[in-house]
């Protein structure tokens, strides 16, 4: 197995064995985001031998809902998952997210899947910027504007901390060389997407689930 580019996965095999598709694979469905364990299609999995092992199969969400249809590369000894097509993807609520926000933080978790942790780490300072915008922010730059942010909205000043961060690792994607953070990779990435999932929640979601919450209780007396 060699990497060409950013994303891609080539396997290479000096020779292969056409087995039964019987081993399950856990992964993340890339379609319904659901963590399951997927079966075999009936297609025989391929063995490849040589300095590297590798099998390759297809699978089924067992999902009966989705039952996606994934192309799957797993390790031989310990069967994780090293790559899959589609991707598997994080998941996230993108309930009552304005459009905008909603297509930049989506294409921060694709570049995500696909190992593109600099195009991500630059579409999450993009969905920040938005953020920022639809909360009509002030200031003559991002750094600014996420500053005077808990003017308009309420935040802990965590987040706004956090925000800050992002901001810095979105910096640093765009640059030659990184400034504040020692790399822009998937350990970065996974941290600053599960961070700004908590912003847009704090931003756009607890109130509609706590509006949910109240319309559950019962009517009060006359």
């Amino acid at each position: 197995m060699s990497d060409s580019a950013p994303g891609t996965r080539i396997f290479k095999a000096e020779s292969y064995v056409a087995q039964p598709p019987g081993q399950q694979v856990s992964m993340r469905c890339p379609a319904c985001l659901r963590i399951g364990t997927f079966e075999g299609v009936g297609v025989q999995d391929l063995y490849l031998t040589g300095p590297e092992q590798q099998f390759l199969g297809q699978r089924r969400c067992p999902n009966p809902r989705c039952h996606a249809h994934v192309f799957v590369a797993w390790e031989p000894a310990t069967n994780e998952v090293v790559a899959s097509l589609p991707a598997e993807r994080l998941d996230f609520d993108a309930t009552d997210l304005p459009g905008p926000i909603l297509t930049s933080f989506a294409e921060a978790i694709t570049c995500h899947a696909t190992g593109c942790y600099v195009a991500a780490a630059m579409m999450v300072r993009k969905t920040m910027e938005q953020l920022c915008l639809d909360r009509k922010a002030t200031g003559g730059n991002l750094k600014e504007r996420i500053a005077s942010l808990g003017k308009t909205i309420v935040l802990p000043k965590d987040l706004l901390d956090g925000m800050d961060d992002l901001r810095l690792l979105g910096n640093d994607a765009a640059h030659v060389e990184s400034q504040t953070f020692d790399s822009v990779g998937k350990d970065e990435l996974e941290v600053a997407i599960e961070f700004a999932k908590e912003v847009l929640k704090a931003t756009y979601q607890y109130e509609s689930l706590r509006k949910r919450l109240a319309a559950l209780k019962k009517p009060a007396s006359p």
